[in-house]
């Protein structure tokens, strides 16, 4: 059989995240407790960074470790994929060698290549087009604050980017709400993410109407890596999308708030916000590592007993 890829949030079903969520919090639970679970002895992730990254490689690395197995860091200006060689052969080679590879990159249709060329599951450490470890993250955390996702109403506030483009798949799959606000120019294209419908999501000019009585307010960055160049112009466009507690007040009084890191305070978001008591940031990057833990332990073993 085809091995199983993650590329894009909606490449699994809510019964499998479903699964990975209990997963990941019996994970959690016996790392906290200082429990060793191993399964992944003798079995290899090859890392591919064509990007920067703090987190997600330290997650992957990580959590490779603690499941037991090993991790081969490979960054495209040290191998031959930075000298022109074939995303198709690489994908290739390298696949014959490991048992998992993860790939952060710049295009999408690049790492779709490169999991149409390989014999074992590729992950998506993060691409321009979408983010999906970092949303399986998000979702965990609010379930662990919140409890269960569905029906709640997520605000979206700054650039229609990777991260916006991934919550709006999961609402899809988890049959929840996304208010996105952007400023002209930015705007979310529906039909390029594959939506089904826009019934799980709602444009709002104005940021403060999109996070009115919501119970999340979530942002990034305004200038993506790869866009350095319009990072003047995108600071004035993005000038009135801060969030802000003048902002957060207009959400419900238990809201919550995510970025997915790195933060720049006093741009996308104020200091009182990101370390005040609403946010959760600190819980979401951890639970990168937990959340991932469950997603290699289910590409490589499938549907495990609790253990």
């Amino acid at each position: 059989m085809p091995p199983k890829h993650f590329l894009q949030f909606k490449d699994l079903s809510l019964e499998e995240y479903d699964y990975l969520f209990e997963r990941a919090s019996r994970i959690k639970q016996a790392f906290k407790q200082y429990k060793p679970y191993r399964p992944l002895v003798d079995r290899t992730l090859a890392m591919i960074f064509d990007k920067n990254s703090t987190r997600t490689r330290l997650s992957f690395e990580a959590g490779m470790d603690q499941l037991g197995g090993s991790s081969i860091y490979l960054s495209t200006r040290d191998t031959q994929l930075g000298r022109g060689e074939p995303v198709e052969d690489a994908a290739r080679v390298i696949s014959r060698m490991v048992d998992i590879i993860m790939v952060r990159t710049y295009e999408h249709e690049l790492l779709q290549r490169f999991a149409d060329h390989s014999n074992v599951p590729v992950i998506n450490g993060l691409t321009d087009e979408y983010h999906p470890c970092q949303i399986l993250a998000d979702i965990f955390t609010f379930i662990e604050y919140r409890g269960d996702i569905q029906g709640k109403t997520i605000a979206w506030i700054g650039d229609a980017n990777n991260m916006c483009n991934t919550w709006l798949q999961a609402a899809e799959i988890f049959d929840f709400k996304i208010h996105v606000s952007t400023p002209p120019g930015y705007d979310i294209e529906p039909k390029q993410i594959g939506l089904r419908n826009t019934s799980h999501f709602e444009d709002f000019v104005s940021p403060h109407d999109a996070v009115k009585n919501v119970d999340l307010v979530t942002t990034d960055v305004w200038t993506s890596m790869g866009f350095e160049a319009e990072a003047e112009q995108r600071n004035a466009d993005f000038a009135e999308f801060c969030v802000d507690a003048e902002m957060m007040a207009l959400a419900k009084d238990n809201a919550l708030f995510m970025h997915c890191l790195p933060a720049h305070r006093g741009e996308e978001v104020a200091a009182e916000v990101i370390d005040g008591p609403q946010s959760v940031v600190w819980d979401e990057a951890e639970n990168r590592l937990h959340t991932q833990k469950a997603l290699l332990e289910y590409l490589l073993m499938g549907k495990v007993e609790n253990s």
